[in-house]
């Protein structure tokens, strides 16, 4: 795994992803498929980054389980926000989304609110071709384990 710190050219802030290889990277950026988690513009780049370096493995250890606990409940509240808002402002299509998605785009007639739904990759990037906008969103599920 790696770690970048990307900008965005569009709104110039900066945000860290993880990403298997540098390839990966490379990978999902000619793909379209890396966006701002400000603006969502597609127009990102990497940076340099400096290294993190602690005391010992056992700071080290104690330091990442904390820090990750802690962002994980963060970024959970944050989707699950999202998630109420997707839920009450747009109409849910499941599995069908593409076909919905490629009808309320090809019929102007067609007026809807936005939709959400699943789709494979495939689908998503079969749809960004024909240029329908779409977003990937990550879905935490309402357990509370």
């Amino acid at each position: 795994m790696i770690k970048y710190k990307l900008i965005c050219k569009s709104c110039k802030k900066s945000f860290d992803s993880w990403f298997s290889s540098s390839k990966e990277f490379e990978k999902l950026k000619k793909l379209k498929l890396l966006n701002c988690n400000y603006c969502n513009s597609l127009s990102v780049t990497k940076s340099l980054m400096a290294p993190n370096v602690l005391n010992s493995i056992k700071d080290d250890f104690q330091n990442k389980k904390n820090i990750n606990y802690k962002k994980f409940n963060f970024f959970k509240k944050e989707i699950k926000k999202y998630q109420k808002f997707i839920k009450k402002n747009l109409r849910y299509v499941g599995e069908n989304f593409a076909y919905e998605a490629r009808t309320i785009h090809y019929n102007s007639k067609n007026k809807s609110k936005g939709i959400y739904g699943k789709a494979s990759k495939e689908e998503i990037k079969e749809l960004r071709d024909e240029g329908i906008e779409t977003h990937i969103i990550p879905w935490v599920e309402d357990k509370n384990n």
